[in-house]
C-alpha cells in the first residue's frame, strides 16, 4: 500500500511538498482505511479540493510519472529522449526531487528516491525496511552521475543488476526499468505495482484515448466487465448492459504495409437499453451522453485496482457525471467486499461535497500564492474538529483553497 509521497521544484510547486495516507488510530475515516502490511494504518481514499489553477492536478501526477518512470522508462524512452518533468520556472535550472514510500504484501516497507533534470537521472536510490520493529532502511541500490567522470557510480546490495550493464543504463531509464528487461528479481517486484491513471505524462488522457483503452480492458476481462455493467446499471444511467465487439481488422494482402506492422484492434461499444416490454435496444456507446461515457472509462480504472490492488491516481473523478456519483464510486474502495485487496485512490474533485463524506484527515487543500502551490492535509490545521461540518466551513472560506473572483 501507498504510504506517502514527496517531490520538489515540480510544475507549480517550488518547495518540497508531502501527501501522506498515513493516519494515527484516532483518526477519523468513516470506513475509508486499513492496516497495511506494515502495520501502519492507512487512508484508501484522498481527495485533493482546490480552485482551478491552483495545481491539484500537479499534486496528483508524481505518483503517475514515478510508476511509468520505474515500470516503462527502459522501453517507452528513445535513446535520446528528455525525461517528461518540468521543473517551476523561477528554479528552471535545479533539478526535480521525487520521494515515494509503500509497502509490499510481506511487510517490507520500500522507499524510491529520483533526483534529476530533463535531461538525465542524477541520483536514483531503492532502500528497504523488513517488517520489524526499530528495523533501519537499509539501501538496495544507489546511483549517482558523476559529472567528473560523465559517467554513473552505483553500489548495489541483493540487487544483483550485471555491474557492467549497470553503467550502460541510459540517462533517460530507471536502474529499476532496466533491471527488468535482465531479469533481476528485485526489480521484476518492484515494477509488478499496479497504479491505474487517468493522467499521462504530459497532461491528462484525452477522451478519446481513455475510451479506447477501457474498451480494450473490459474486452480482455470478462469478469470485470460484468461489474461494471452491474454498477453503470445501479449508477442509475438507463443501461442494462455493455457490448463489445471487436472489429474484423484484415487487410487484402494487396494493401498490407510492407513493414509488416499490423493495425491494432478496432472495438465498437454499445450501450444496452431493455423496455419493460423486454424488448432490447442497442445505441452505440458514443451516442450516450458524456456522463455515461465517463463512468465507463473510469471504472476501468477503479475496477483494475480493486480487483488486484494498487493505487489510482484520478483528475477529476467526477467529470461529466453528477456529484452524487461520487459516493457509490468511493464506496468501492471503502467495502472489503469490493475491495478485498486494500486498494487506494487518490484524486481531485471539484465537486466539494466529498468533504462531507470524507474524514478531515482524507482532505488534502491545494492553494496557489505568487505563481507558487502549496498543498496540506485538512487534519494539519489548527481547530479543525471531526464533527466540523466540513463542506460548509470550506464553502466560507475558513479553511482557504477557494477561489478568490
Amino acid at each position: 500500500m501507498l504510504h506517502s509521497f514527496a517531490f520538489k521544484n515540480f510544475l507549480s510547486f517550488k518547495e518540497r511538498t508531502e501527501v501522506s495516507f498515513a493516519l494515527t488510530q484516532k483518526a477519523s475515516s468513516l470506513g475509508w482505511d486499513a492496516q497495511s502490511p506494515a502495520g501502519q494504518r492507512l487512508a484508501k481514499a484522498l481527495a485533493v479540493i482546490g480552485a482551478n489553477g491552483a495545481g491539484k492536478t500537479s499534486l496528483i501526477k508524481p505518483v503517475a510519472f514515478l510508476s511509468w518512470f520505474i515500470q516503462h522508462s527502459f522501453l517507452q524512452s528513445a535513446p535520446n529522449a528528455q525525461i517528461p518533468i518540468k521543473q517551476h520556472f523561477s528554479t528552471s535550472n535545479e533539478p526535480v526531487e521525487f520521494e515515494i514510500e509503500a509497502d509490499d504484501l510481506n511487510g517490507t516497507l520500500w522507499r524510491y528516491i529520483l533526483k534529476a533534470t530533463p535531461e538525465r537521472v542524477l541520483h536514483e536510490a531503492v532502500y528497504k525496511r523488513p517488517n520489524k520493529k526499530r528495523a533501519k532502511f537499509s539501501y538496495v541500490f544507489v546511483r549517482d552521475w558523476d559529472e567528473a567522470t560523465k559517467e554513473y557510480a552505483i553500489k548495489q546490495d541483493g540487487f544483483d543488476l550485471n555491474p557492467a550493464e549497470a553503467k550502460k543504463v541510459r540517462p533517460n531509464a530507471s536502474l529499476i526499468s532496466t533491471a527488468a528487461q535482465y531479469g533481476v528479481e528485485v526489480a521484476r517486484h518492484l515494477v509488478s505495482v499496479n497504479v491505474a491513471s487517468n493522467i499521462m505524462q504530459v497532461g491528462r488522457v484525452n477522451s478519446e484515448l481513455g475510451f479506447l483503452n477501457a474498451s480494450i480492458f473490459f474486452h480482455q476481462n470478462p469478469a470485470l466487465k460484468k461489474q461494471m455493467e452491474t454498477l453503470l446499471h445501479d449508477l442509475d444511467l438507463g443501461l442494462s448492459g455493455v457490448e463489445i465487439r471487436q472489429l474484423d481488422m484484415t487487410v487484402p494482402p494487396e494493401m498490407q504495409r510492407p513493414d509488416g506492422i499490423k493495425l491494432p484492434p478496432q472495438y465498437l461499444v454499445f450501450g444496452v437499453h431493455t423496455l419493460n416490454d423486454g424488448s432490447r435496444h442497442e445505441l452505440q456507446m458514443m451516442e450516450e451522453s458524456s456522463g455515461t461515457r465517463t463512468a465507463f472509462t473510469q471504472l476501468s480504472y477503479l475496477l483494475s485496482v480493486l480487483a488486484t490492488g494498487g493505487v489510482a491516481v484520478i483528475d477529476e473523478l467526477e467529470s461529466d457525471m453528477h456529484p452524487h456519483m461520487i459516493e457509490p464510486l468511493l464506496d468501492l474502495f471503502a467495502s472489503p467486499h469490493t475491495n478485498p485487496r486494500n486498494a487506494q485512490i487518490i484524486f481531485t474533485s471539484h465537486s466539494i461535497e466529498v468533504m462531507g463524506l470524507l474524514g478531515k484527515s482524507q482532505v488534502v487543500l491545494v492553494e496557489k500564492k505568487d505563481c507558487e502551490s502549496e498543498a496540506w492535509r485538512l487534519d494539519t490545521m489548527e481547530g479543525v474538529r471531526s464533527q466540523d461540518n466540513l463542506y460548509a466551513k470550506y464553502m466560507s472560506g475558513a479553511y482557504g483553497a477557494v477561489p478568490q473572483l
